[in-house]
This record gives C-alpha cells, sequence and structure tokens, in this order.
C-alpha cells in the first residue's frame, strides 16, 4: 500500500471518521458484536469511512493474531477437470470428450503429493471436477493411496459438493460417509462449493449445485466429528453486499454452535473464460475497493469466533493480497505448486510460490512471515530474511484485474477510492 495510507494509525483514521461509521467501528474494538443492519452501513464506506473501517479492521487483526503473516508450503491436487455440473461461473470443467480434458491416475497423484513433500509441504488440497462415470470408492481409496505412502502428510480434501456427490454414488449415510473418509486419512475440508449462501444466487450461478441447507450441513457434520474445515465466500458476481453480510453471518452462527472453521477465505470472483460473464450475467469481478471492504468486514463481523482471514492471492494478485494483509487479513495462503481451477478462469496467477518470495512479500509491508500448519499451529517463525528471500517481481507487476492502488492525498486524509466496473 502507498505508504503515507500505511502510516496512518488506527486511532487517527478513527477519529476522522463520520460519527455513524465510528461508532459501529468502535463497537467491535469494545468486545461488541456486529448485527446484520451494521454489518450492511459498512459495506457503503467510502472515503474516510473506508479508510476508518480498514484500519480498524487491521487494529482488531493485530489484537487477534498479532503481527505474524502466515503461509502453509502445500500442494494443490485437481485430480480432474470432467465434470458435469455445469457452474457458469467456471472455466475450468470439461465434457469428458473434450481434447483437453484430463483424468489423472493414483499412481501420478501418489507421486506429486512425494515431490511436494520433498519439496517441503506438509499438506496436499485435493479437489476436482464431477465425472458422471467416478466410483463410489474414489475419494477414499485416494486417500488411503497417499497416506499410505506418507502416514505424516495434512491431506485437506474433498468440498462439500465433492461429499455429496460420494455419498450419492456409495448410498451411505452422510455421518458413515464422513467417518470412512476420516479413518481413510482425511484431515480436514475445504469449505468451497459454498459461492454465497443464498438460494436465489446460487439459482443463477449454478442450479443443480448444493442447495444452501445441504453445504451447512455437511460442514456441520464434519465439525461434529471432528473434521475442521476452512470456509469461502466468492463476491464480485451477480451478488450485492447485504449477500456478504448474511452469507459471513451464518459462518459465525455455524463457528458459534461447533467452532470448527479453520479460517475464512474470500475468493473474488475470476469472470473472463466463464459463462456467467460472457452471457451478460455477472460483473467483471471485483474492485479493489470491494477487496478492501469484504476482508475488512469479515474480520469485525467473525472478530471473536474466527481468528484467520486469509487472502487468496490467485484471485487478487500480490498486490492485492498485500493490500489486503493490511485491512484485516492474517494469512497469505499457501504455496499451492500447482493450481487450475482459477487459472481456467482467467486468473493470472495459479502457479508456484517458493517460501522464500511468500517471506520478501511479507516483509514489504513491515510483517513477520511465520510457516504455519493446515490448522494453524506454527511451524516457525522467521524473525530475519535469509538467503531465499526474493521478490517475484516479474509477477508483482501483473495485476490486469486490479483498479490503481488507493493513495492519498497532500493531507494525509484523502478519501481512499476503487476504480468502478
Amino acid at each position: 500500500m502507498e505508504p503515507r495510507w500505511r502510516d496512518i494509525s488506527w486511532e487517527q483514521a478513527l477519529s476522522a471518521a463520520s460519527l455513524p461509521v465510528a461508532r459501529l467501528l468502535e463497537s467491535p474494538l469494545d468486545g461488541g458484536v456486529l448485527d446484520f443492519e451494521d454489518g450492511l452501513a459498512l459495506t457503503a464506506v467510502e472515503g474516510d469511512d473506508l479508510l476508518a473501517l480498514v484500519k480498524v479492521a487491521d487494529e482488531l487483526r493485530r489484537r487477534t493474531v498479532g503481527d505474524s503473516i502466515t503461509y502453509v508450503v502445500n500442494r494443490n491436487l485437481n485430480f480432474t477437470n470432467i465434470c458435469m455440473v455445469g457452474c457458469a461461473f467456471c472455466g475450468f470443467s470439461r465434457g469428458p470428450n473434450s481434447p483437453d480434458a484430463y483424468f489423472h491416475s493414483t499412481e501420478t497423484l501418489v507421486a506429486k503429493s512425494v515431490e511436494a513433500v520433498e519439496r517441503g509441504a506438509t499438506e496436499v488440497c485435493i479437489q476436482g471436477g464431477l465425472p458422471k462415470e467416478l466410483q463410489g470408492d474414489y475419494y477414499a481409496d485416494l486417500l488411503r493411496a497417499i497416506k499410505m505412502r506418507l502416514p505424516e502428510l495434512h491431506i485437506h480434501a474433498y468440498s462439500p459438493m465433492e461429499i455429496a456427490y460420494g455419498m450419492e454414488k456409495t448410498g451411505m449415510a452422510l455421518n458413515d460417509y464422513l467417518r470412512m473418509l476420516k479413518e481413510a486419512g482425511l484431515g480436514s475440508i475445504p469449505g468451497t462449493a459454498a459461492e454465497i449462501l443464498d438460494d436465489e444466487v446460487r439459482r443463477e450461478l449454478s442450479p443443480n449445485k448444493l442447495k444452501v441447507r445441504q453445504w451447512i450441513e455437511i460442514i456441520r457434520a464434519a465439525h461434529g466429528l471432528g473434521i475442521p474445515s476452512t470456509c469461502t465466500m466468492m463476491y464480485g458476481h451477480t451478488e450485492r453486499p447485504e449477500h456478504w453480510v448474511k452469507h459471513l453471518l451464518l459462518l459465525r452462527e455455524i463457528q458459534r454452535d461447533t467452532g470448527g472453521f479453520t479460517e475464512f477465505v474470500p475468493l473474488g470472483f475470476i469472470h473472463s473464460h466463464t459463462t456467467l460473464f460472457r452471457t451478460g450475467h455477472a460483473r467483471a469481478g471485483s474492485s479493489l475497493r470491494e477487496d478492501l471492504v469484504v476482508h475488512a468486514i469479515a474480520r469485525l463481523l467473525l472478530h471473536g469466533y474466527i481468528p484467520n482471514i486469509q487472502v487468496s492471492w490467485v484471485k487478487l494478485g500480490f498486490e492485492g493480497s498485500l493490500a489486503c494483509l493490511q485491512a484485516g487479513a492474517n494469512d497469505f495462503s499457501g504455496t499451492l505448486m500447482e493450481e487450475s481451477i482459477s487459472k481456467s478462469a482467467g486468473a493470472e496467477f495459479g502457479e508456484y510460490v517458493a517460501p522464500g518470495e511468500f517471506r520478501a512479500m511479507i516483509r514489504t509491508i513491515g510483517r513477520t512471515p511465520a510457516e504455519r500448519t493446515t490448522t494453524y499451529g506454527i511451524r516457525k517463525i522467521f524473525e530475519q530474511a535469509d538467503a531465499e528471500e526474493r521478490l517475484p517481481l516479474e509477477r508483482m507487476s501483473r495485476v490486469s484485474r486490479m483498479s490503481p492502488m488507493p493513495v492519498l492525498a497532500a493531507n494525509g486524509r484523502a478519501p481512499i477510492t476503487g476504480a468502478g466496473y
């Protein structure tokens, strides 16, 4: 972020905000809990009020998790791009006869996992399309094959949509199916397939996908069996700010009951290669202002419930991620090593980021890098820079989807503005 913006304290920013917004922002600082109307009001902030929102969110982050920015060394395994669901927001899926369709063998996926561990990974993240001919025992068999070779590796796998599909294929009840996956080696699940937890919006995005109640049922069941999960929200498409707030409050309610969410991950919509955008049914992704607001209100609304807010550098790019890490977020996500889903939708990012590159970027905003486990155990804090740290300068300049970074006028208190759609 622009240096003068960074150097303003949260107290200075709060004193410059309008009285109604200042009162809302003071509430979580004093231990209060914001409601729907509070959150909705904060989604509309501009200028000095936006600056105050971002700075207060960053202060809440500091009080909650400190000044370290964490990351995990992991590898994504997108095992197939063959999918029958037909989500309008997806640029990843292919039909079974498409020339670029693939389905990696179990042997290939085990080999990729071994290579990941050799490169320092503590986690593999497994997700893929839903092929019509998928065998019912595939998901559990893949877990067993990887764990047999790599018993200490954490496997973060299978969205609620994939779990529902596995249940359909096997005919098993939800709890029985989840127990089988856990016994086969499942460590945690990605809380994707959430998009926006509103059935009206979901009908626009993918009428064949899980209903809200099904997503909630699977997540609650997993948490009840001791299987933690992330939680996500996709924004920047057809939804409105009230959907953000309702979504976040629903996640807060689940977390109050289960305590099973490890982190919240906002996912900006990557639009360019999707049917949803090409047919005129969605806007062209999020603006920088929206990115900042979503990450900041997530910190405020989830305060006291979900401590970790993660940026998706694949969606935001590096500069956008660093901006949001100064707006309430505290986790830089994972090294990935490869990522296909966002790349297929038009994202310019998605390849491997070396741990040293993460650490170098983290230091540019005055924070301390720390490597974590999937469940946020700290493996190592890097107080001092080392020889592996270097900025990925050739990739940091590619921010075509981002609007210009917010800047301040000479008085140091001018509004932060984001480009329109």
